[in-house]
């Protein structure tokens, strides 16, 4: 086998390689998208189911303890709202204004 013949070799089982790499990632890369539509879709889902908890249409003992937590957070949230928007105000001086000098 010339030198010809052996650089040749290297270069189609480089493009081999390349090509079983490319597929991998392409494989991978579908994957992770599936894996994250379905993780958007368990959340639209668990929204919807919520919501319909909320309104009284559905009702289940397994639902009720996760709607519950979802009220307690949500509460949460809005407390530490407040609490951060009435930190940042200051309580109003009973100073008159600075005068120039």
């Amino acid at each position: 086998m010339g030198l010809l013949d052996k650089v040749k070799s290297g270069a189609e089982q480089a493009a081999a390689m390349a090509k079983s790499g490319a597929e991998k990632a392409k494989e991978e890369f579908g994957e992770a998208k599936t894996k994250r539509e379905l993780g958007q879709t368990y959340e639209e889902f668990g929204k919807t189911a919520f919501d319909l908890v909320e309104s009284g249409a559905i009702s289940h003992a397994d639902l009720a303890a996760g709607a519950e937590r979802i009220r307690s957070l949500r509460a949460a949230l809005v407390a530490e709202e407040t609490s951060a928007a009435t930190a940042t105000t200051p309580p109003p001086s009973d100073q008159p204004p600075a005068m120039p000098s």
